[in-house]
């Protein structure tokens, strides 16, 4: 019997050109100024160290060049070298856990700021309300850090709603693809896998879920980069999972 709703975020309950066009481009442009602005702050300065650490064992080429230039090299250059590799694992998408968190502290300032305010698709609210209301455990697993999927949910169209989750992951437990990740969440939230439906946009994500025992189900929406769900079931609304979970449950 299912009892939790595990949710991925992008491509799942908000639209990808949300996190694609409007999250990434302003912590791309403002994390050079936030860097040297919280320069003197203890975490900050932990997480430029953490991304130093993880400069120098980063296996791709491109990052090793950089990190061999003269100009770079060095932590005492300041956030110079520093940023430059950032920036770099935005261009190409790195899943680094201490760029998610530093872009988490990012998007804080720009919802504090008032220059962001989520999107989540139309029938988001409604449906995270409903399966809620009908006392199922909903969950969040994104890439994004936990700071940054409850800014996503803290500031939505129709308000704060993040009273509706009861638990919250990143990559910190794990990586997205491996079946792992999924064990442990399942031992987190105290409920056995066979009990929690995951929904993501990503097979590969899926695929993993379901090899730990989870129920899996795939969010087909245009505009997502994967729309190949294979043997998974599909919704292309939020408003159809509580009847997906019925139909499963009656065959």
């Amino acid at each position: 019997m299912i009892t939790h709703l595990l949710l991925d975020i992008e491509g799942t309950t908000c639209p990808i050109t949300f996190v694609s066009s409007v999250l990434f481009p302003y912590a791309k442009r403002q994390l050079k100024a936030y860097l040297d602005l919280n320069d003197s702050d203890d975490e900050v300065r932990q997480l430029i160290k953490d991304a130093w650490n993880e400069w120098r064992v980063d296996p791709d080429p491109k990052s090793q060049a950089m990190l061999k230039d003269g100009t770079t090299e060095a932590e005492d250059h300041g956030n110079e070298g520093i940023h430059g590799y950032l920036q770099h694992l935005i261009s190409i998408d790195r899943k680094s856990t201490t760029l998610k968190d530093l872009q988490g502290r990012i998007w804080k300032q720009g919802y504090d700021l008032g220059s962001i305010q989520s999107e989540l698709y139309p029938e988001a609210l409604a449906a995270l309300h409903e399966w809620a209301s009908a006392g199922y455990k909903l969950a969040v697993y994104s890439s994004g850090s936990v700071a940054a999927q409850q800014l996503l949910y803290q500031h939505t169209p129709g308000g704060d709603v993040r009273h509706l989750f009861s638990a919250w992951f990143d990559t910190r437990t794990g990586p997205k693809k491996e079946s792992q990740s999924y064990q442990s969440i399942a031992r987190e939230v105290n409920t056995p896998a066979r009990n929690i439906a995951f929904i993501s946009d990503n097979k590969a994500e899926c695929d993993a879920a379901e090899e730990a025992g989870m129920n899996t189900i795939f969010s087909l929406r245009d505009g997502n980069p994967d729309q190949s769900p294979g043997h998974h079931m599909v919704i292309t609304s939020l408003h159809q999972v509580l009847d997906m979970i019925k139909a499963n449950r009656e065959t």
